[in-house]
């Protein structure tokens, strides 16, 4: 219990001093002010700081304490304190989602606290977790000016002397500097004073100095206690120490501290049999208010992945209409191309060719129509893409079905259907210019019975796969786009052909024509037979009948063109 002194004020019983006399300190000065504990390993600094946190227990004010090694669940023996942190051992695990809560239920609701942060295996996620339970007990102190503590062990990990001082260390160093005022105090444990940040040990209000043996240590105790000190601290028994308070006549005295009353958790192994004792739990309503935040947090990781997993299917769909786009376009700018390339081929149009090329450009706008589809179902996927990234990750919204898979324009629409029209008015218009060729060199002409006709040829090369490695034969020749569609046209329309009755059609030179066609061969498109060329027809078959429509059309692209 805490005792009353002279003066009025509540005080705790914490040891003797060397003439034997009770030693005591004020509780308020506990609470709001700044303090230092230190000395090596088995000296007594986590007795010490033990013993006043069970004092303080004892007379009803909360504290809460960071503990980094775990040694301070002991406590649950006579008290009821939440232990929280990363451990199955912990009443609760906590993040940092749990800050704001905890310096609720420590200042609000009068809950002592053990924020354990040895649990955690990423030491920035603890780092996180104990800044933002310090902020918010920093901002909660300044309307409540409540009397309360916060013990901070390890403290150097913090507020180092040599590194630099951290986003949390700063925050700990404000505290000590201006929490004072509001009712918070904050008291630093350390086994090396060198390590320590000098203007928070300086700045302390009650400093207690147990056993130190390192040189760089006692050097710091000369510095701030004394020379002579600094030669007899080395000599410091168990829970013996120097202590310098601000509320004491005497500069330094030399104490013993009492041996704490619950369990030491953080006692050193023996060989002797180890029994844990029983512990406190805490109210199960203050349980399920943590649980109730642990939920609402799995909650809004469910959800966020769920949005991911749509905006990863939309993403999929839009460059799947991409790919089918692209692919529309080819064919569409091949039908134009080589549509022109046959309807002049000679000087004077046939009779009804004005008729035939409108119906040929009709089917072609039809299929331009259908890109246009295809690039309003793109940009419809992309804007829907963005509606979801805006959603809040808490509100569900019914995301429309994907259109089906557009499928490729077939039927009365096919541009295919002029071509050949257009195949056959420029096989009429050559008429007997063909038949005499053919009966003037009969041995050079391809064979009629093997031989494709040309409106199957044409037919053939509109058919995507065929466009798709057609288009990448002319990227890798010297030919440009125009002439390379005439050649192609030419070819198709005269089986046959040589490389300079080619380039005579196209209106260009030889050698771009001879690329094109090594490329066309080197592709199987083109068959090569003394000096003489034409459409590989089988070949041209067997890629449109193991086309996949399913297969997204980059795939097709990748594989065949560089």
């Amino acid at each position: 219990m805490a005792d009353t002194a002279a003066d009025g004020d509540q005080r705790i019983h914490v040891g003797e001093t060397a003439d034997g006399e009770r030693l005591a300190f004020p509780i308020v000065e506990m609470l709001t002010g700044r303090g230092f504990v230190t000395g090596k390993s088995g000296s007594g600094k986590s007795n010490t700081t033990s013993v006043v946190v069970e004092e303080l227990l004892e007379a009803g004010y909360p504290v809460l304490i960071v503990d980094t090694d775990g040694e301070y669940y002991g406590l649950k023996e006579e008290y009821e304190l939440l232990h929280a942190g990363a451990d199955e051992e912990c009443d609760i695990q906590v993040g940092v989602e749990h800050a704001e809560k905890l310096a609720h239920l420590a200042l609000e609701e009068n809950v002592p606290i053990i924020l354990d942060v040895s649990g955690y295996l990423d030491d920035d996620e603890a780092d996180e977790l104990l800044r933002e339970t310090v902020r918010h007990l920093f901002a909660k102190e300044k309307k409540l000016k409540k009397p309360f503590l916060l013990v901070v062990e390890e403290c150097h990990e913090y507020i180092p002397e040599g590194g630099g001082v951290g986003e949390t260390g700063n925050l700990l160093i404000k505290v000590g500097k201006r929490g004072r005022k509001h009712g918070l105090g904050v008291v630093g444990i350390s086994q090396r004073p060198a390590d320590v940040k000098k203007d928070f040990i300086t700045q302390a209000n009650w400093l207690v100095w147990h056993r130190l043996t390192w040189e760089n240590d006692t050097k710091v105790v000369g510095r701030i206690v004394g020379s002579e000190y600094a030669d007899d601290v080395v000599d410091l028994g168990d829970g013996e120490a120097f202590i310098q308070t601000d509320w004491s006549d005497e500069m330094v005295r030399r104490v013993q501290f009492k041996r704490k009353r619950t369990f030491d958790a953080g006692a050193t192994p023996g060989l002797d049999d180890f029994e844990r004792p029983d512990l406190k739990s805490v109210s199960g309503s203050l349980m399920e208010d943590l649980g109730d935040i642990t939920d609402r947090k799995q909650q809004e990781q469910n959800r966020v992945e769920e949005l991911e997993s749509k905006l990863e299917n939309r993403e999929e769909r839009i460059a799947e209409l991409e790919s089918q786009l692209e692919t529309a376009r080819d064919v569409s700018a091949a039908a134009r191309k080589m549509a022109n390339a046959l309807a002049h081929g000679d000087a004077a149009p046939p009779e009804g060719y004005q008729a035939t090329l409108q119906t040929k450009n009709e089917h072609i706008d039809r299929l331009e129509e259908r890109v246009d589809e295809l690039e309003a179902k793109v940009e419809d996927g992309a804007a829907e893409t963005t509606k979801a990234d805006n959603e809040d990750a808490t509100e569900d919204a019914a995301a429309p079905d994907p259109e089906p898979d557009p499928e490729p324009a077939t039927g009365g629409d096919d541009p295919r259907d002029a071509l050949v029209d257009a195949v056959q008015d420029r096989l009429r218009r050559r008429g007997e210019r063909s038949k005499l060729r053919d009966d003037a060199d009969a041995d050079a002409a391809p064979d009629a019975s093997t031989a494709p006709d040309a409106e199957t040829v044409v037919d053939l090369l509109q058919a995507p796969p065929v466009v798709t490695r057609v288009n990448a034969a002319r990227r890798d020749s010297k030919c440009n786009d125009d002439a390379a569609w005439r050649i192609a046209s030419e070819l198709a329309t005269n089986p046959g052909a040589s490389a300079h009755d080619l380039a005579a059609a196209a209106g260009i030179d030889v050698e771009p024509v001879h690329t094109l066609l090594r490329e066309l061969r080197t592709r199987d498109l083109v068959t090569r037979d003394d000096r003489t060329y034409a459409f590989n027809a089988d070949r041209m078959r067997t890629l449109v009948e193991h086309d996949d429509p399913s297969k997204p059309r980059t795939e097709l692209r990748d594989q065949w063109e560089p």
